[in-house]
């Protein structure tokens, strides 16, 4: 059963158009739900990490080799510069991120504006915060 803060919220709009797009029979266009495989080298080397031991925790801000790439990259394409120990974080997906975001920056009684359109997950991100 879902608690009781988060019943006011329902379903969110992927999880809906995922059901319809399964209901009709469609391609799901609502999130990433590609109908290929990723490209070869990636694949090879996600094994190959797997492999070489590469599959335990890593610091909770993200791998550093990647954090050091995530900064690089963004220095290189936009001029930017971002301490990757302290500025970059790496996480499981975009809506895991947003609600660390928003429980990581926000007290129970904060005010919050949500601009439109917005993901239709930040009410219940903020309310989980009690703000």
């Amino acid at each position: 059963m879902i608690s009781k803060r988060l019943a006011p919220f329902g379903i969110n709009i992927f999880s809906e158009m995922t059901r319809f797009a399964e209901e009709q029979g469609a391609i799901n266009l609502s999130q990433g739900f590609p109908d290929f495989d990723g490209p070869s080298e990636l694949l090879e080397n996600a094994v190959r990490a797997l492999r070489s031991g590469h599959n335990q925790y890593a610091r909770s801000m993200g791998y550093q080799g990647l954090v050091e790439a995530v900064s690089e990259k963004v220095q290189q394409h936009y001029k930017l510069h971002y301490d990757p120990y302290s500025e970059v974080v790496i996480c499981s997906g975009a809506t895991e991120g947003m609600a660390s975001t928003f429980l990581g920056l926000l007290n129970p009684g904060d005010e919050v504006i949500f601009f439109e359109p917005y993901y239709d997950s930040y009410p219940a991100f903020a309310a989980l915060a009690g703000a």
